[in-house]
């Protein structure tokens, strides 16, 4: 299973990295194939131990913010090993399968 989430600090300023950064610490230290970027942080495992890990980071984002808003998006694709990376793997193959360089629909080319 793979999980993206992002949490939002509320009634704080408006650059948040030091309200994240022990989130994502949380999620880094958790043992659990993992991924950050400018939105969403990935993870890759079981239900609960995946919940187990959003929880203790949203806590930790609480701490120091007013009010924290969780987002949550859950892939469960049984049969997909190691989705973090192969999902894109899959992608980018389909991408070079195509040429990469042929027009869109509804592009002017």
């Amino acid at each position: 299973m793979l999980v993206a989430f992002a949490l939002t600090p509320m009634g704080v300023e408006e650059v948040v990295a030091d309200y994240i950064a022990d989130a994502v610490k949380i999620v880094r230290e958790s043992g659990l194939p993992n991924r950050s970027d400018s939105m969403y942080t990935m993870i890759e495992g079981e239900w609960d131990e995946v919940m187990s890990v959003i929880k203790r980071a949203t806590e930790a984002v609480a701490l120091k913010a007013p009010r924290v808003q969780v987002s949550i998006k859950v892939d469960v694709w049984p049969n997909m090993p190691d989705p973090l990376n192969n999902k894109i793997a899959l992608l980018e193959q389909r991408i070079s399968d195509t040429g990469g360089d042929e027009p869109q629909p509804g592009s002017s080319d």
